[in-house]
């Protein structure tokens, strides 16, 4: 294999964009965020009640859902321009969930808190209509496949999107001829091939699970380490995040799946093709049990689109009973979604502005950079690259493999790229200083991720495993007292009283919808199943 990786924006594209009547351009970015917080006791345990009533639907609220388990709590940002409204929004949200839980605690940490057994792990109800049947099914097949431990984990999803105006004149520059969703389709896939070829990256800076409680990997193989006189904490000392490794969202299954990213069509059929071919391992759990009743959806290899763990989604707003796919071959990709970030401990929110204007920079730098086409090889190397930054990161003697599979020192590699995202940062900067938006800061934020590449002791996972050796806490201990700090300061402080009632408002709303949802005559659930399968052919066949 050779690849010839060019990994330098154009100066030329740089100065056009860097003229004052583009600033619009790249203003107009549009962004949101989802952020996942298990529930646990004032212990530190996982919680086993129920989805709190007072928080709504799981099913039909806009904001505050569930992902795997009924403790894994989500929490929606809508989409907006300005940087600062997802941090409103999701403080808004976690300070009116925390002051409606009273007697658990929001876990501030990615790894998750003391578990029990697999089987006591609470699966996610949405209840008796179809779509919310499918949906815990789902859930279950993940469990059957998996283990409900690993389905604990929690991270935050970060949604970007750029302005039409910006595809437009990109097109223009190039001279296409494309229609723009069609333009808009070739370049996000661009930008994902980019963004899978260094996300590796985002891994060092941003990882923040380098450490994990004993009881989440009870009855399984590992190579972890126990900490020093602490017998619950298992570690890497050079790890970033577990959860992005072989303890977390990775399956034998799935590293054996070559999803194709070269074009919108090359994906979507790669991805269809594994949820219709069975895998013998999942044959063997069978979807029902002898009573009728359902353990997974399928025997494929995914048993819908979302099982497929990536680091990063083209996406596409579904219609109701639509699938993911069928909407993404139908209107082509609307925003991609980053789900390679860890929660950030140290921060209440989960999340912080150095990491979106960083997250921006690098996004665009991906989208602006040569993107060759890839093949299975390269593929290898990428998750050889992300084993390695998961595990063994911060090792000042890393190396990674260039894309002839040649090594690489880590931080070399890493100063080379950030001093390339130095001139679209300067670019940033001017847009939104001429901008009533957010403001500049994206030079300020990648000097900080400069920083941290040439000492690696300021990165959050080696923060956090100082803190545990300074402290003299084990993880779950750590975590709870971070928890517990957060926790309260979002209780202590109230919201307003108009803010708290529509939010209450909102939540009695989708409960009311749940209900007519449920009331309405139901589709036999097999036939349902049959239907929503068929939609997979359909992709397929455009």
């Amino acid at each position: 294999m050779s690849v010839e990786l060019e990994e330098q924006v154009a100066p030329s594209l740089l100065a056009k964009l860097a003229k004052p009547r583009h600033a619009a351009l790249l203003t107009g970015i549009l962004r949101g965020a989802e952020r996942e917080a298990l529930r646990v006791d004032s212990d530190g345990k996982l919680a086993l009640s129920a989805h709190p009533p007072s928080l709504g639907s799981a099913l039909t609220h806009p904001q505050i859902t569930t992902d795997f388990s009924e403790a894994l709590l989500e929490f929606i940002t809508p989409p907006s321009h300005p940087r600062e409204e997802i941090f409103g929004q999701l403080d808004l949200i976690q300070r009116f969930v925390a002051q409606e839980m009273h007697d658990e605690l929001l876990w501030t940490a990615s790894m998750p808190c003391v578990l029990g057994t697999d089987n006591t792990i609470p699966v996610a109800h949405y209840g008796s209509a179809n779509n919310a049947r499918m949906k815990t099914i789902y859930r279950l097949g993940l469990g059957e496949r998996y283990g409900r431990a690993m389905q604990t984990i929690a991270g935050v999803h970060y949604n970007f999107s750029l302005p039409d105006a910006f595809w437009a004149w990109m097109r223009t520059r190039e001279n296409s001829l494309e229609d723009l969703q069609d333009y808009k389709d070739r370049k996000y896939f661009d930008l994902i091939r980019n963004f899978r070829r260094y996300f590796w990256l985002l891994i060092y800076l941003f990882g923040a699970s380098p450490a994990s409680c004993k009881s989440f990997v009870a009855n399984r193989n590992h190579d972890l380490l126990s900490m020093p006189h602490k017998p619950t904490t298992l570690y890497k000392p050079y790890a970033t995040s577990l959860r992005m490794g072989d303890l977390g969202y990775q399956s034998t299954a799935q590293e054996s799946l070559y999803v194709c990213y070269n074009r919108k069509d090359t994906y979507i059929s790669t991805l269809c093709h594994a949820i219709t071919t069975p895998y013998p391992d999942y044959e063997n759990i069978g979807v029902k049990n002898p009573d009728g009743a359902y353990k997974q959806l399928n025997t494929g290899i995914l048993q819908i689109e979302n099982e497929f763990y990536s680091s990063i989604r083209p996406k596409r707003t579904s219609k109701t009973g639509e699938t993911a796919l069928l909407a993404l071959c139908n209107r082509g990709v609307e925003y991609i979604e980053v789900r390679c970030l860890d929660i950030d401990p140290f921060n209440p929110l989960g999340f912080h502005r150095e990491q979106i204007r960083f997250l921006d920079n690098f996004l665009l730098w991906c989208c602006m950079l040569p993107s060759p086409q890839c093949d299975q090889a390269e593929a290898d190397i990428m998750l050889k690259n992300q084993k390695s930054v998961v595990n063994e990161g911060r090792d000042p003697n890393l190396q990674l493999l260039d894309f002839n599979g040649q090594p690489k020192a880590l931080r070399s590699w890493a100063n080379e790229l950030l001093k390339d995202m130095q001139n679209l940062a300067e670019v940033l900067d001017m847009a939104f200083s001429a901008s009533n938006g957010d403001g500049p800061g994206f030079q300020e934020s990648l000097e900080a991720q400069i920083a941290k590449v040439n000492n690696a002791s300021l990165t959050p996972s080696a923060r956090l495993l100082h803190a545990l050796e300074s402290e003299n806490l084990s993880y779950p201990e750590y975590a709870l007292k971070l928890s517990k700090t957060h926790t309260e300061a979002l209780r202590a402080d109230t919201l307003p009283k108009k803010i708290h009632e529509r939010f209450k408002k909102i939540s009695e709303l989708s409960l009311q919808k749940q209900k007519q949802l449920e009331a309405q005559e139901q589709m036999d659930f097999d036939l349902y199943l049959e239907k929503y399968y068929a939609q997979y052919g359909r992709c397929c066949a455009s």
